[in-house]
């Protein structure tokens, strides 16, 4: 029988605070979220009394992990500081642990969340593993939200799909999941001992967070929480065999990005922006933030480019246009294409029938396509470049 949330709350009711509230009725614990028998939640504290609160989250866990029908518990405690006293650059969230019980695992929790302090590998592309049967694993972000980026990463997983790759596509946007719409997909994976199964459209193999919650059911998770999550959408599920994997990141530039550096080896990125300055400004910061953790940038698309009137043929360039191939020429990553402001890919996108799928004959299908041949291009270009011999000079 498949355990509830309100069951684990009911458990965790005997356990008492550092106050000798029962932790239920204390406010800092966050939203229960179970899926398949996996149990996640946080606990919020003062930073000052989160030494005092360590015990109670090891029995949280415990409790968790001992309910009947639960498969695996991560429990994160994370402690704030009141009153603005973070120090100059730092974040008011201190992330002090995140523990995981299921197949062995455990997560430490790191602070970044895009901070000037936090100090990410050296070189992730040495340092960190990649996922067994998957050929290479790269990034769609953005520096900020609403640039379409979803709608990009599906559609360029479909034309890389259409040039013969087996390609799979993770939807790492733990707050906003937009894959399970625009793939058209429903349902939750299968799970085959302790890994998950991902689901299958146009092609496709494609895991969300969006799979194992409701579809308006807020996430509101702290740091640690998403990483943990995004970690495990990586390395328990069953991938293999794939030649690319495409993965949505959500907006921005904090711990989503680093963990996702840190916890594989990205081959590459791809950065979508408007042609607007201000959302050129977020991808300038994007670009920066792969660089500095040597993650290579595939190149730069601009979406919503311009707007072809269907009716009069007439082009407007309504948020200015080539403002993203003018940045990737001065910041010297390649240009990869121009995706029109399109009423067709609206209304392919919201019905969950993406366009290159499902009209792989038009103009804009094309487009996507000979966007996926670029990073295909890009991605063969660095793997030669890897293996290219050394020059021996011989003098005599």
């Amino acid at each position: 029988m498949a355990v509830t949330a309100d069951e684990v709350r009911a458990r965790l009711a005997q356990i008492s605070a550092p106050n000798g509230q029962p932790v239920t009725q204390t406010g800092a614990l966050s939203d229960i979220l179970v899926s398949d028998g996996k149990v996640y939640m946080s606990i919020t504290v003062d930073a000052g009394e989160a030494q005092a609160w360590e015990p109670v989250r090891a029995a949280v866990e415990r409790t968790v992990r001992g309910t009947p029908g639960v498969t695996s518990a991560l429990v994160a405690l994370t402690a704030e500081r009141k009153g603005g006293a973070a120090p100059v650059g730092g974040s008011s969230t201190q992330p002090v642990r995140v523990s995981g019980q299921g197949g062995g695992h455990s997560h430490a929790g790191h602070s970044h969340a895009g901070h000037s302090h936090a100090q990410p590998p050296a070189d992730p592309q040495k340092e960190t593993p990649g996922l067994p049967g998957v050929g290479a694993i790269i990034a769609v972000a953005s520096g900020k939200g609403g640039v379409g980026k979803s709608t990009l990463a599906a559609n360029l997983a479909l034309g890389l799909s259409s040039l013969g790759l087996k390609v799979g596509l993770l939807d790492a946007d733990i707050y906003g999941p937009s894959v399970p719409r625009l793939m058209g997909l429903k349902g939750k994976p299968d799970v085959d001992g302790r890994m998950l199964q991902p689901l299958q459209s146009w092609g496709l193999k494609v895991m969300s967070i969006g799979f194992l919650v409701e579809e308006e059911t807020p996430m509101i998770w702290r740091g640690p929480m998403v990483m943990s999550a995004i970690s495990q959408l990586l390395k328990e599920v069953n991938w293999a065999p794939l030649d690319i994997l495409v993965v949505d990141m959500p907006p921005g530039t904090g711990d989503a990005q680093l963990t996702m550096a840190q916890q594989v080896p990205l081959a590459g990125a791809v950065i979508v922006s408007t042609p607007q300055d201000l959302a050129l400004i977020d991808a300038r910061r994007g670009i920066a933030m792969f660089q500095k953790v040597n993650v290579p940038v595939l190149g730069v698309v601009e979406n919503m480019s311009y707007f072809m009137c269907p009716h009069c043929g007439t082009r407007s360039d309504i948020f200015g246009h080539g403002g993203a191939r003018h940045e990737a020429q001065r910041l010297g990553v390649p240009f990869l294409g121009e995706v029109p402001l399109q009423m067709a890919i609206r209304e392919t996108s919201d019905a969950g029938r993406p366009i290159v799928a499902t009209a792989p004959d038009s103009p804009e299908a094309q487009i996507y396509r000979n966007i996926a041949q670029g990073v295909r291009e890009a991605l063969a270009a660095r793997r030669a470049g890897a293996r290219a011999a050394p020059r021996i000079v011989m003098e005599s």
